[in-house]
């Protein structure tokens, strides 16, 4: 069954044991040891890594790289590095690892992919619109 639970203005719907988010959401970025910033992020279930802008990277002071991965992208394939950083979605704290990408010339500067679907417990329902 679906349920609605509010804290002022943030509505969270949950179906069963998941949370359900819609193709864009108001994400928090944030470092390790602390620094954070707010910004819309775009969920992608074709990416099976996410990534954050190396611009916004740079500004949070995240890292350090943990690994690198092969990436596989409509620009082709290369290897990125990998870092951790906490991300606070739908009032949920979780470290996850974003792969390093020049997005600059995209809308979202954070791409939310199968690793935080999944691990979160997140649906995606495309008419659930972000509230501002």
């Amino acid at each position: 069954m679906g349920m609605f639970s509010s804290n002022g203005k943030d509505v969270t719907i949950r179906f069963g044991e998941r949370t359900v988010i819609g193709l864009t959401e108001k994400v928090i970025i944030k470092s390790l040891d602390g620094k954070e910033k707010e910004v819309l992020a775009r969920s992608d279930t074709g990416a099976t890594t996410s990534s954050v802008d190396v611009g916004l990277a740079a500004e949070l002071g995240l890292g350090p790289v943990i690994k690198s991965k092969l990436i596989k992208s409509a620009s082709g394939s290369g290897m990125r590095a990998v870092v951790k950083a906490i991300m606070v979605m739908e009032n949920q704290d979780k470290e996850c690892e974003f792969n390093l990408a020049d997005r600059t010339h995209m809308k979202y500067r954070v791409l939310i992919g199968q690793n935080i679907l999944k691990d979160g417990g997140f649906l995606i329902d495309p008419t659930k619109s972000q509230i501002d």
